[in-house]
């Protein structure tokens, strides 16, 4: 086994479990523990991980930032089936905020209901739905950010107050024990009322976003109802969430 590959069983075994110990990686990887403790250096020089006493844990926050064809690219088939299956639990008639995150573009893509009033902030949620008949849509007001393809700002942020809806379905960057979080911080500002006026909030993330933390927090896990992933979730997590009576849906299982 190549170093490259024993790297990423680490990290691979690190995506389930909160940390790794010492013993651990000599047992998966078949080293010395100077060799794991080397493994650990790499991937602490990476940014990839935290030494810790006896081994290391996954770094949790993250200050990633791409622009909105980068993160529409990445995983897109992934995205594509929760955003399918998101669309899927829709009734006719009912209300919906959707904001503009790429696997929600998605969602808005596979919408076959209809008679729903939909409230946006995403330019190309708009794209998607204005070819679908019976569907009325409300665009927020504010500042366009044209590296999101979003508009966000106070504008925003009062207008969505109007509102109160069935159902809102959101995306994040990242999703932790300490709740979701985003590098926009003006994002994140507005998500936050976006679930305040939402009945019920739905939350796509796939595997990627786990155990990551970011800059602005959106809101704690207690305010999620239903998440929609395509792994299972890392063991910390689902306690988490367990914990608030969270839905789960692996789409993985569902097929």
């Amino acid at each position: 086994m190549l170093q490259d590959e024993r790297l990423e069983a680490i990290l691979l075994y690190l995506e389930k479990h909160e940390r790794i110990t010492i013993e651990t990686i000599c047992e998966i990887n078949a080293v010395s523990k100077d060799t794991a403790r080397r493994y650990l250096i790499k991937l602490e020089e990476l940014g990839k991980v935290v030494r810790i006493r006896g081994g290391a844990k996954k770094r949790s926050y993250s200050n990633e930032l791409y622009d909105y064809k980068e993160r529409l690219s990445m995983s897109s088939t992934i995205k594509d089936k929760i955003g399918e299956y998101a669309a899927s639990l829709l009734n006719d008639g009912e209300s919906l905020i959707l904001d503009a995150s790429t696997t929600v573009q998605f969602a808005a893509k596979h919408i076959k209901t209809h008679s729903h009033t939909i409230i946006t902030n995403s330019i190309n949620v708009v794209n998607e739905l204005v070819g679908k008949e019976k569907i009325k849509v409300n665009i927020l007001g504010g500042t366009l950010n044209s590296q999101h393809q979003a508009i966000y700002g106070s504008k925003a942020i009062k207008g969505i107050q109007e509102y109160k809806v069935d159902k809102c379905i959101i995306g994040t960057c990242g999703i932790s024990e300490e709740g979701l979080s985003t590098s926009i911080e003006e994002e994140g500002l507005l998500l936050k009322e976006m679930i305040r006026r939402s009945q019920q909030t739905i939350l796509l993330a796939d595997s990627s976003k786990f155990n990551k933390l970011f800059f602005q927090k959106v809101c704690e896990l207690e305010l999620i109802d239903v998440l929609i992933t395509n792994e299972d979730l890392p063991l910390n997590l689902q306690k988490e969430l367990n914990k608030y009576s969270v839905e789960v849906i692996n789409v993985n299982q569902h097929l």
